[in-house]
């Protein structure tokens, strides 16, 4: 089984955080950091473990933000010399999220030192909440920054949707003040960049999928390969929804004259075992068919509603009389984001975008165990 998350901040930790603060700043009471940061971390879940370190950097760090932020920026990591890095920097960012955003230059630049050592995504979007144009002016000139961690830093922070971290509400309901951003790293040389890019418009997506499809149809003409698949990425969520616009930037128009057939190797399914389909397509139409196929499962949920999850399966091309078979299986199983209920649920594919076949199976749940 994976470490869970919140053992990345540790008891060991917090001691080399100390130990890498205390080398810059002789005033630094690193026991009393220490006592605070570890009263009662192990029975905190990660983001409340952080918080627990920034409230210590609080109580030890000077009051007077201008010279706390000269020891934190002092204490990360120069040629030669350890600092603060990684997973120390989380308690960080959310120490200059808190004060920050009164001295807002300073803030910046300590989160822009800060990010090629960790990220600073999570500090950054308090000062766009702050003040959003002030901060997206200063945010904009650092797309063309050498240091590919800052450039990310640009479009990954004024993600409006950035999981774990503050919802952005101003740029989730008008996010045009950060497509010049993404616009400006759409081409850059880092894919560690550009996939930042992508999600940020994929979270645009959920909100505006039309404006989401008209960036993509204004980028993707004469594209390089690394732009489309930047542009495809960011186009996921469109792509499994079926917007027709954002289908049709990448070549798939409704299927026309498809023969579709949608066959279950098992009817029932026993909870921890999978589904086993076959999807047999024929296109009996006179041209060529460019053909995206996914497939929902309509997963049963408590009230007895059901709710459609879409899979990605294969893309293909059809000649005319051009047949295609497809085998799946799909593992119903535990995982953390879904509970399921026993019943009837159904499976339907998709052929760009739109249903052309389904059919119900039953999903039981094992017997308890009796012992």
């Amino acid at each position: 089984m994976p470490e869970p998350l919140k053992n990345l901040l540790h008891e060991t930790l917090v001691g080399d955080m100390a130990d890498r603060i205390a080398a810059n700043a002789p005033s630094f009471d690193r026991d009393r950091f220490v006592t605070l940061a570890t009263d009662g971390l192990g029975s905190l879940e990660l983001m409340k473990r952080s918080a627990l370190i920034r409230d210590a950097l609080f109580a030890t760090l000077p009051d007077n933000f201008t010279k706390a932020a000269a020891i934190l920026k002092a204490s990360l990591p120069t040629a030669g010399r350890p600092g603060l890095s990684g997973w120390m920097l989380l308690p960080v960012n959310q120490f200059i999220a808190a004060r920050g955003p009164d001295h807002f230059d300073l803030g910046l630049d300590l989160l822009k030192a800060l990010t090629p050592h960790f990220t600073a995504e999570f500090g950054i979007r308090s000062f766009i909440h702050r003040d959003q144009e002030r901060a997206l002016a200063i945010i904009s000139g650092w797309t063309g920054d050498p240091d590919q961690h800052v450039r990310r830093l640009a479009s990954e922070g004024s993600r409006p949707r950035l999981p774990w971290a503050m919802r952005l509400p101003q740029l989730v309901k008008d996010p045009a003040p950060i497509l010049p951003i993404l616009t400006a790293l759409i081409d850059d040389p880092e894919d560690y960049v550009r996939r930042s890019v992508a999600n940020s418009l994929n979270d645009i997506a959920k909100d505006h999928p039309d404006l989401v499809a008209a960036f993509i149809a204004d980028h993707i003409e004469d594209a390089s390969a690394e732009r489309r698949r930047l542009l495809k990425h960011a186009s996921r969520t469109l792509l499994k929804n079926g917007h027709a616009r954002a289908l049709a930037n990448f070549g798939f128009g409704a299927a026309a004259s498809l023969e579709c057939e949608l066959r279950l190797q098992n009817a029932e399914v026993v909870f921890g075992e999978g589904l086993d389909f076959e999807i047999r397509v024929r296109n009996a139409g006179e041209a060529p068919q460019s053909l995206m196929i996914d497939y929902a499962i309509h997963h049963v949920k408590g009230d007895g509603s059901l709710s459609p999850k879409v899979f990605k399966c294969k893309t293909i091309m059809l000649a005319p009389g051009q047949s295609h078979a497809i085998e799946r299986r799909h593992a119903i199983r535990p995982i953390t984001t879904r509970r399921y209920y026993p019943g009837q649920h159904r499976i339907a594919i998709l052929v760009n975008g739109a249903e052309s076949a389904s059919e119900s199976f039953i999903l039981r749940m094992p017997s308890p165990d009796p012992r």
